[in-house]
């Protein structure tokens, strides 16, 4: 396999809808330790992954974007609100239903990286990629341990994955990461 093949395999596989809707369904079942739990999950990821996902590809194929991984900064704007959005109708209903704590506090740090990110790339095409990656890996280390460290790796293979793609510099997988990482250390320990 050819680097730029296997850089879009690593792009494409570990998308940051893919991370949200997992880390919500290994929070969920860790949040309750049984089938409900990941009920709560699945309830979180649809409106933190799923409708998200759904209303990119949406525009995508009505060519407002050019891709599903939005890789023009100035098209950023639009999906990333509609995201945030969804992610807000998704905290009220977890508010309303009675969601397991550490749900609510998984969605609410998803909520608070996902603004700084808005933020950062108004300026500087930050990566999205990395953020999200960043954030999941600070949650499983906080919910299970060091036995995760090792999933730092998936990081930097992802940074490597969008340099490669010359979709972001390293600068930008970088930061990424560091504000992911860092919204869902102090966001979700603060609020589990």
């Amino acid at each position: 396999m050819t680097e730029s093949r296997t850089a879009r395999l690593i792009t494409d596989t570990l998308a940051p809808a893919n991370l949200v809707i997992a880390i919500l369904l290994i929070i969920g079942w860790h949040s309750t330790s049984s089938v409900t739990g990941l009920g709560w999950g699945m309830l979180a990821a649809l409106f933190c992954g799923g409708i998200p996902f759904a209303v990119i590809m949406l525009g995508v194929k009505r060519g407002h974007w050019t891709d599903k991984h939005v890789r023009v900064r100035e098209q950023r704007a639009v999906p990333l609100l509609a995201t945030m959005a969804s992610v807000l109708i998704g905290i009220s209903l977890l508010v309303v239903l009675q969601a397991p704590r550490e749900v609510f506090a998984l969605v609410v740090a998803m909520l608070v990286g996902l603004i700084t990110t808005m933020m950062v790339t108004v300026w500087w095409k930050v990566s999205v990629h990395t953020a999200v990656a960043g954030g999941v890996v600070v949650i499983l280390l906080l919910a299970y341990g060091a036995s995760m460290a090792p999933l730092v790796l998936g990081i930097a293979a992802i940074g490597w994955s969008r340099v490669a793609l010359r979709d972001h510099t390293a600068a930008q997988t970088v930061v990424g990461a560091l504000l992911g990482g860092l919204a869902a250390a102090v966001v979700f320990s603060a609020m589990r």
